[in-house]
């Protein structure tokens, strides 16, 4: 016992004032979590304290870390840290009962900042995500950081490399600002990275900003309960799109309120603007704008759904519920660029149709609104320019028994008409 304190008080290097610095320590070789556990469990370093992975060391994160609650605490990865390069052994991990539902999981508290560095060859977290995508194994995967029930702070200058899945969430969380970050979920041999999510918004007041994303799912998804959005000045790559949802499954009540998702360039990504809710679904998503999107080789570019389903789950739903989450006050303004409409097959797709196939779509179309009827009020889609690549006519779809306001087009399934909303 008197090792273990000698242990801790070594590391912590005391400032002026009531600050500390806590070094992680680092054995080669050797799993580097334990020693970061004990420290924590001792509670010196839960408040008022930076706990630093420094620059010049690559840390072994063989093992999840559980962070408890802090306040007034920063974790600075300076150095690299490194998921084991085992896949069983990472399974292990995550099917275990102390498991903390993510691979680095933050408990709560309050001004708590998780920061990496600007330098271009530290601050990197290697998850080893490229031997899980070539071997198709989507078996016991961790997420990667649960950012959650934190009441201010922020994520920043975090880059993640070859993430194993799903990679920052703020479940819970009021007050973050998220920016500066890397995510790159690129496959080097074509095996595709299935459900490498960048950013999943829940919480309240969350920023995010100048983020940077190349991955195989959604870029940013909005969830159930968040409100007060706000994400800007992006980039993102080869995902699934800037998504509200999936909202409403098994009957739940849905509630998403005032996001604004703006100046984000989408390229090559399946899908620009996204809204899906299941069919069944209750409650409603509110004021949801869409605004200054650039886009190249995206299939679809505008698309909204009322009849979501995932293809793990088996058949769609039924289409003949009474109930259905309903939209309303969404905008999707000043969108430009490319709609991929050759020949087209994305990596996720395992099924046949796959599970994006639109019923009637050409492949041409800027903007889908897939809409169940007396669900939407005031949806309007306005400055809109966009050009197929094969240089076939733009085209939309829309169903006009479902909705009889003015919607910035012309209503059918048919060529891109702009009407009066939609200038």
């Amino acid at each position: 016992m008197v090792l273990k304190t000698l242990f801790v008080a070594a590391s912590l290097v005391a400032s002026s004032s009531a600050w500390t610095v806590f070094t992680v320590p680092h054995t080669s070789g050797q799993d580097d979590t334990p020693g970061l556990m004990q420290a924590l469990s001792a509670g010196a370093i839960t408040n008022n304290t930076s706990i630093l992975f420094q620059q010049g060391v690559t840390y072994n994160i063989f093992t999840p870390i559980k962070f408890p609650v802090m306040h007034n605490v920063e974790v600075a990865v300076e150095g690299n840290l490194t998921y084991p390069s085992d896949i069983p052994a990472v399974q292990a991990a995550v099917a275990a009962s102390s498991y903390p539902g993510a691979w680095f999981a933050f408990s709560g508290g309050t001004n708590v900042t998780l920061r990496g560095t600007a330098d271009p060859s530290w601050g990197w977290i290697d998850a080893h995500g490229q031997a899980w995508w070539d071997a198709n194994q989507q078996t016991n995967r961790p997420h990667g950081f649960a950012f959650s029930k934190i009441n201010g702070g922020a994520i920043r200058d975090i880059k993640v490399w070859k993430p194993i899945g799903w990679n920052f969430a703020t479940s819970g969380s009021s007050n973050i600002e998220i920016t500066n970050n890397q995510i790159l979920a690129a496959s080097s041999t074509g095996s595709f990275p299935f459900n490498t999510d960048g950013f999943s918004a829940g919480g309240t007041n969350l920023t995010f900003s100048n983020n940077h994303v190349v991955n195989g799912d959604d870029c940013l998804t909005v969830g159930n309960g968040a409100k007060n959005i706000h994400w800007t000045d992006s980039v993102c790559e080869n995902g699934h799109g800037l998504s509200i949802g999936s909202l409403g499954e098994g009957g739940q009540v849905a509630d998403v309120e005032n996001v604004l998702i703006e100046n984000t360039v989408m390229k090559n990504s399946l899908y620009g603007a996204r809204f899906k809710s299941w069919t069944g679904g209750n409650g409603a998503a509110k004021n949801i704008t869409w605004r200054n999107i650039a886009f190249e080789n995206v299939p679809f570019p505008i698309y909204v759904t009322q009849n979501y389903w995932d293809q793990e789950d088996g058949t769609p739903p039924p289409a003949n519920s009474a109930n259905n989450t309903h939209v309303e006050d969404f905008l999707f303004e000043g969108f430009a660029g490319t709609i991929e409409d050759g020949p087209y097959k994305e990596g996720s797709c395992v099924t046949d149709p796959c599970w994006y196939a639109v019923p009637g779509a050409t492949g041409k179309e800027v903007v889908i609104f897939d809409l169940y009827p007396n669900t939407a009020i005031n949806i309007v889609a306005k400055d809109i320019l966009a050009v197929t690549e094969t240089g076939a006519p733009v085209r939309v779809m829309c169903n006009a028994s479902a909705i009889s306001t003015d919607i910035g087009f012309k209503c059918w399934d048919g060529l891109f008409i702009p009407t009066k909303a939609g200038f």
